[in-house]
């Protein structure tokens, strides 16, 4: 019989279609999925006969796991930062990814994925290199991990379509399906045609996803223009590449037309605000993508363009940049926010996450209360906690996540790795590489 896991006493934020939220209420899990969600009262009570383990949730908000849905491992943060996109990638970040060793990228990844579940990150939608790391490290931390190679023509040294196969072939659906793979594309302008379509095939031949930059900058937009004559957008969607499995991370730069070709294709779009103010890229359109109907979830993209891996952070400026933008204090209200880093990101993703709800896997984020963030805070009033959640919270006040029905960061600690350890070889391997590169 598996494990009975109730939590109990909580604000559960069910994040349901109805948009539940149950004060004094009670989550059970057995296994890894939810087989019951209780409001106060006496099925709630009753719910922690024959538990495992119960865990009282008073003074606690309980969410679904947030979806990172952009997201790269990164060993650089705050690592010559302040250049524009085109002068950091070529001078720091793909030096950096050219010069990794395993040990750098195992070790890389457990110090992204550490922060990420003490921000309340259950899923993240990872690109980079030497998947046969990155999975591992997946596996050993107990993050739920999509990770797609960073695929591009050969004479950019970085990964090949065969690389990605191979990844595929060893990890896709290990650790009880928490580690997927996905067919990688960097960006169009290190891409060709031939790739964008044998990419599309080998995810086709696979049955997986696609994930891809797209329209991050201007510059990127000029530069495909002058090399095929189209868009960036206009290519992916020529060359079949989009689609309802695609993720296509950014989409600052997308005309009318473009949107059109995303709604057409049912293409799922990453935003990622911080990233994008950070290195100077612009505002994406985000209020004509959703008023065109896609799903929009968030990603933090890179520690390197970013500096955290907080998706609460993220939430924050997800609303408030377009609110200054557009010079209009009604849009992206707190629910819906938060419904794009939790249910958007999972239906991006096709997990049966995202939501409290029976049946659903049990990926959940337990936030502290009792703290500055939080007060004053009206009992009862659920819009009261939106807010905080969106506009005050930060990452430091989650107290314990649970991926896949299992503790992996319980009241602060770590279940699954030495914090401490993941840290101080995370640094060794940073300064080894960047011995490396400077060689």
């Amino acid at each position: 019989m598996a494990d009975r896991l109730v939590i109990a006493n909580g604000i559960v934020v069910t994040m349901n279609d109805a948009r539940e939220v149950h004060h004094g209420g009670t989550v059970v899990v057995e296994g890894d999925r939810v087989v019951a969600v209780h409001p106060r009262g006496p099925e709630a009570d009753a719910a922690r006969d024959g538990a495992s383990r119960v865990i009282d949730a008073t003074d606690k908000a309980v969410l679904p796991g947030l979806v990172d849905l952009h997201y790269h491992t990164a060993l650089g943060k705050g690592y010559s930062d302040h250049l524009p996109l085109l002068e950091y990638l070529e001078t720091c970040w793909y030096p950096i990814i050219r010069a990794l060793d395993h040990e750098a990228a195992y070790w890389a990844a457990l110090a992204s994925y550490s922060e990420s579940l003490r921000c309340g990150v259950t899923t993240v939608n990872d690109m980079y290199r030497r998947l046969d790391a990155l999975a591992p490290a997946a596996e050993r931390i107990g993050i739920r991990a999509v990770l797609s190679n960073d695929v591009a023509t050969d004479e950019h040294r970085l990964d090949t379509l065969a690389d990605n196969e191979r990844a595929y072939r060893r990890w896709h659906g290990r650790a009880n399906g928490r580690i997927e793979v996905y067919v990688g594309i960097e960006w169009l302008p290190l891409a060709s045609p031939e790739l964008l379509r044998d990419a599309r095939g080998l995810a086709d031949d696979l049955g997986t996803g696609i994930h891809v930059h797209l329209n991050e900058s201007l510059g990127e937009v000029r530069t495909v223009l002058e090399q095929f004559g189209r868009r960036p957008t206009e290519l992916a969607f020529d060359t079949g590449l989009l689609g309802p499995d695609c993720i296509a991370a950014h989409c600052v730069w997308l005309n009318d037309a473009e949107i059109a070709l995303m709604r057409e294709t049912g293409t799922r779009i990453s935003h990622n605000p911080v990233s994008n103010a950070k290195l100077g890229n612009g505002i994406a359109r985000v209020p004509e993508m959703l008023a065109a109907g896609l799903t929009v979830g968030l990603g933090h993209d890179a520690a390197e363009c970013n500096n955290s891996r907080d998706l609460f952070e993220v939430m924050k400026y997800a609303s408030l940049i377009h609110r200054a933008n557009r010079v209009d204090a009604g849009l992206f209200q707190a629910p819906d926010i938060l419904a794009m880093a939790t249910r958007n990101g999972a239906d991006a993703l096709g997990h049966p996450t995202g939501r409290i709800e029976v049946g659903r896997k049990a990926d959940l984020a337990l936030v502290g209360l009792r703290n500055q963030m939080f007060t004053p805070l009206e009992p009862g009033n659920a819009d009261h906690l939106y807010s905080h959640l969106v506009f005050a919270a930060n990452g430091s006040s989650v107290d314990t996540t649970i991926v896949d029905g299992v503790v992996v960061l319980d009241e602060g600690v770590f279940t699954t790795i030495d914090e401490d350890e993941v840290l101080a070889k995370a640094n060794e391997a940073f300064l080894r590489v960047l011995d490396r590169i400077r060689a």
